[in-house]
């Protein structure tokens, strides 16, 4: 599979969320890579999730966005200016946030952070299905003679 990218920035407002969804959303649809609906929602969400902490605890100034298809992965990278690394918490049950980390662990293969010389680059990846995963085996019950 060739390799796609999308490379984006955006101011570090509310409304740049939407903004790099829907760019994302568009590029990857548009890649010709054969993707998956279900594939292509899960990016849509993650990258709403990681833009959103990057506008959020960001403060002023960019973000920059980077989505890379190579292989049988797709990539997403989130930069912003905040030095402060993500830490996962439990939310409590009345909190309206605080749960997007946990929707990137439970959606992506593989997810992290780390610090960049002008702040922090967040990442997630989504493993593409092969032909032998959405192919279900049900198990046979044995028959005693």
């Amino acid at each position: 599979m060739a390799a796609h990218q999308l490379t984006l920035s955006v101011p570090a407002t509310p409304t740049a969320v939407a903004s790099a969804r829907h760019q994302a959303a568009e590029a990857i649809q548009g890649w010709e890579a054969d993707l998956d609906d279900e594939v292509v929602h899960t990016a849509e969400l993650v990258i709403s999730e990681l833009v959103t902490n990057a506008v959020r605890y960001a403060g002023c100034g960019q973000v920059s966005m980077e989505v890379r298809l190579i292989e049988a992965v797709l990539r997403v990278e989130v930069c912003d200016s905040s030095p402060v690394l993500p830490q996962p918490a439990f939310p409590d049950e009345h909190s309206e946030n605080g749960r997007g980390l946990f929707l990137i662990a439970a959606l992506t293969d593989r997810y992290g952070a780390e610090p960049t010389p002008m702040g922090k680059r967040c990442w997630a990846e989504i493993a593409l299905p092969t032909g032998s995963d959405h192919e279900i085996a049900i198990p046979l019950p044995l028959q005693r003679s």
